[in-house]
Formats: structure tokens, C-alpha cells, sequence
């Protein structure tokens, strides 16, 4: 049985319906390398480290509610309480990418789709 997340944090099948039903946009916070590996279809990027150090989120994020995702899900916890710090409806996914995949959701092949900064 897996763990139950935190009321905050969504599972990536719960992420993926926000997703689907445009509810939110989803932000992947891991560095480009990462991100260039494969990521989600239609996400926004922007990593962490500029994050932290006052980056706005990229105009593809609209204003609305974002969804972060980072490798494991540690990354992207801390991503959403400095945008819920900002005044953004922010939450996470709980075990990130790594979960993401195993869940079988979709994930872009290298180096295509979604939006760099």
C-alpha cells in the first residue's frame, strides 16, 4: 500500500486530471538537463535554483493554479511553498517524475514539447 499524501500534495493520477481538465498548469522545477531527459507534454519550465532567487514564473504560466513536479517530489515541495509564499495556488506532486513515470502517464521524449524558460 502506498503512503497517503500529504492534503496538499497531489498523487500523479490526481495531477493528471487537474491537468487534463485544464484546472492547472503543471511547473517542472528540475534543471535543464533533467528536463531535456523527457518531461511532461505541455509543462512550463523553470527550475528550482532561479525559483528560489526570484525568477517569475514564465508567462506559458498563466495566473492560475500550478502544479509543481521535480524528480522525487522533494524539489517541487519546496517549489510550491515559495510560490504559496508569492500569493500562488501552488501544490506538488508527490513522488515527482519518478512516480509520474511509473504511474504510466505521459512523458515527452527528449528535447520535445513543453516550454523552457
Amino acid at each position: 500500500m502506498c503512503p497517503r499524501p500529504e492534503p496538499d500534495r497531489l498523487t500523479p493520477a490526481q495531477a493528471h486530471r487537474r491537468l487534463s481538465h485544464g484546472e492547472a498548469v503543471l511547473l517542472d522545477v528540475r534543471e535543464a538537463d533533467e528536463w531535456n531527459a523527457g518531461h511532461v507534454p505541455g509543462a512550463v519550465h523553470l527550475p528550482l535554483s532561479r525559483l528560489a532567487t526570484g525568477a517569475a514564473l514564465p508567462p506559458t504560466a498563466g495566473d492560475g493554479p500550478v502544479v509543481a513536479i521535480c524528480r522525487s517530489g522533494r524539489r517541487s515541495q519546496q517549489a510550491a511553498e515559495i510560490l504559496a509564499e508569492r500569493g500562488v495556488e501552488a501544490t506538488d506532486v508527490v513522488g515527482g517524475m519518478i512516480a509520474w513515470s511509473r504511474a504510466g502517464l505521459p512523458v515527452a521524449p527528449p528535447g520535445r514539447g513543453g516550454e523552457g524558460p
